[in-house]
Formats: structure tokens, C-alpha cells, sequence
């Protein structure tokens, strides 16, 4: 018996030295019959923005010598643009080969088969990341479009990549197997830097495991649990060196023009220092006080001849003018020189004929 498991693992040995380097990280067991078909389920409603669907697949228990079923389920992926390549079987040497998921920037190759929901058999299409929010093709993706209003309609792009599958077959290649070429995008998202499933992925495949009805020897090939009903738990973490997600530089970059309107608001101050230059009229309205003390030789006429000096300061009302000419919008010192006039001065000369002449023909 010993003989047989040790003959048994230097085969497994020999068939995993015979596997190319670019997938032989990704293969974890090998198991010599078929998986069975891919059960029919409907998608959860999405309840959350920026969940990423993990599809349903059939894992295998060597213990058991069965497969079993691991439901599908939402997981928030472990940094902002990481998509989700799943989990696949595929045929090599007469032995079914199981190639773990990972996360990355890309969505490399799960041998064609369709499991829907976006994986239609090549890439994704069931949604992108547009900086740091996914947005969902509705054309094949269920969300709560309540919470969640980052959504488009793209059924072109799904026709596009999907591989028919009507028999749901669970593996690539074989007898009876998707047969699928890896595309130029897929082999390039191959050599990309990957991250491996969370801790909760890797608790949600343990807990199916134990669930004994998820075995194909008890269910026949028809899960009872297909999907998971909440969300898996979430865990971040750090984007892998080099590869910088958009999602983290884009926001930064586009924040920096916001901050350059400030320095552009600061000419709107100097405004104000321009504002200085409306007090220096208030400078020019000060000849107005000239024409006061120009008013002042009016009251010398009183010690000369009174009806001589009188033309005189009417004659210098006549250069008033010119200081009225510099502030020609105050009409208020062109009244001043009505003054010059003097209606009093002019009836002066009426107390000339006193009584005096009345007093000579008394002497006669």
C-alpha cells in the first residue's frame, strides 16, 4: 500500500515537471477523472459598490476522492483595480489539472470555460474599473442599482467573448473539453504580478469543503448551497510592487489642477490697493477752501473810497472762475461771487445828505 501512494506521488512529480513554467504556479492537484458539470444558478443581487463576483467551481478533496462544490460569491477585491481571474480545470497527459485564481490588473486565462455572470470564456466583461469605483455591466451582472449608480449596458462586448458552452463543461480541453487558445491579452495578463485569493476566499472553499452535502457523491452533481448569501469578508491589501493601480494615481494627479485656482485667486486682492487711487480726488477737492480766503479782500474796500474799491474786488470774482474751471462737476463755488455785487454798498452814498445842509440858512 505504501508502495503504491509513494509510486502514485513520483508520477505526480514527473507530469508537474512536464508543465510549463508560466502555469505550473498555478496547478494544485491533478486528479484522474473528469469534473462534473457546471451547475445552473442565478447571481445574488450585487448590495454594495465595488464587490467583485467570484463564480461557483468545483474543487477537489483528496481525502474524499470527490469533488465538491464551492459556492459563488461577492468579495471586495484587495486593492482599488484588482479583477479576479477564477479558478479553472483543465486537461493535460490524461489527468484533470486544477489551476488556482488569482487577483491582478488583468484577467488572464480560465481555459474558456463559461461560467457567466461576465466570465463568458474569454476576459471579463462584466464591468471596469473607473478609478476607484467599479462600474457594472448590467447586461450580465445583477446589482442593486439603488446603492449602486455606477452601471452601464454593454451587450456587444459580451457577445464578443463568450465561448457557447450548452453542456456545461467544467474543464478545457479532452475529450469532451472547451477547447480554447489563450488570447494575446490573456497570455499578457499571464505574466502580470498576481495576488493570491484573500484568507476569506480561502475560508469560504474550507467551509464548503466540510459541508458534506456539497460533494457530488451526495448531491449527484446538484449543490444544494450555490451561492453564498452575504458578501465575503473584506481584506485590503497593498498593490504589488509595480503594479500601481489608475484607480490611486488618477484622483491625485487630477486634484492637482483644483489646487492652482487658488494661487489664481490671489490677484483678486490687488484690486483692492488699485482702490487707493479714488481717495486722491478727495486731495483735489480742497480748493475749494481757496475761494474763502480769496473772499477775504472784500472787506478791505470799507477803508478806501468805497465806490471806487468796490469794481476792484468785482475784478478779482473774474479769476475765481479759473479755480471753478478745475472742479467743474461742484457748481457750489460759482455761487460765491454774487456777494461781489453788494446791494448794501450801494446805498451807502444815501447817508451822504445828512442834515448838515439843513444848518445853513440858519446863520443866515
Amino acid at each position: 500500500m505504501r508502495m503504491f501512494r509513494s509510486t502514485r506521488w513520483l508520477m505526480l512529480a514527473l507530469l508537474f515537471s512536464l508543465i510549463p513554467a508560466s502555469s505550473h504556479a498555478q496547478v494544485v492537484i491533478s486528479v484522474g477523472f473528469a469534473p462534473p458539470e457546471l451547475p445552473v444558478y442565478e447571481q445574488p443581487i450585487c448590495p454594495e459598490p465595488n464587490l467583485m463576483w467570484m463564480p461557483g467551481y468545483w474543487a477537489y478533496d483528496q481525502d474524499q476522492g470527490d469533488y465538491y462544490w464551492v459556492p459563488g460569491a461577492w468579495v471586495e477585491a484587495p486593492y482599488d483595480g484588482a479583477l479576479w481571474t477564477p479558478d479553472y480545470w483543465d486537461w493535460y497527459g490524461g489527468r484533470y489539472r486544477f489551476h488556482r485564481g488569482y487577483w491582478g490588473r488583468h484577467v488572464g486565462y480560465y481555459g474558456g470555460v463559461n461560467y457567466g455572470f461576465g466570465y463568458e470564456g474569454i476576459g471579463f466583461v462584466g464591468g471596469e474599473w473607473r478609478g476607484n469605483e467599479f462600474a457594472y455591466n448590467t447586461a450580465v451582472m445583477n446589482v442593486n442599482q439603488h446603492t449602486i449608480h455606477t452601471t452601464y449596458v454593454d451587450r456587444a462586448s459580451v457577445e464578443r467573448n463568450t465561448i457557447a458552452n450548452n453542456h456545461r463543461v467544467a474543464y478545457s480541453g479532452g475529450p469532451g473539453g472547451i477547447q480554447h487558445t489563450a488570447t494575446p491579452a490573456e497570455q499578457v495578463a499571464a505574466h502580470d504580478k498576481h495576488t493570491a485569493p484573500t484568507r476569506f476566499q480561502t475560508q469560504h472553499m474550507t467551509a464548503a469543503k466540510a459541508d458534506k452535502t456539497s460533494f457530488a457523491k451526495a448531491n449527484s452533481g446538484h449543490p444544494r448551497n450555490l451561492v453564498a448569501e452575504k458578501p465575503l469578508r473584506e481584506e485590503k491589501h497593498a498593490v504589488p510592487s509595480g503594479q500601481k493601480t489608475e484607480a490611486k494615481t488618477e484622483p491625485k494627479s487630477e486634484a492637482r489642477p483644483k489646487a492652482e485656482p487658488k494661487t489664481e485667486s490671489r490677484p483678486k486682492v490687488e484690486p483692492k490697493s488699485e482702490a487707493r487711487p479714488k481717495a486722491e480726488p478727495k486731495s483735489e477737492a480742497r480748493p475749494k477752501a481757496e475761494p474763502k480766503t480769496e473772499s477775504r479782500p472784500k472787506a478791505e474796500p470799507k477803508a478806501e473810497a468805497r465806490p471806487k474799491a468796490e469794481p476792484k474786488t468785482e475784478s478779482r470774482p473774474k479769476a475765481e472762475p479759473k479755480s471753478e474751471a478745475r472742479p467743474q462737476a461742484h457748481p457750489a463755488p460759482a455761487s460765491r461771487p454774487a456777494p461781489a455785487s453788494h446791494p448794501a454798498a450801494a446805498s451807502r452814498p444815501a447817508p451822504a445828505s445828512h442834515s448838515a445842509p439843513k444848518e445853513e440858512p440858519k446863520h443866515k
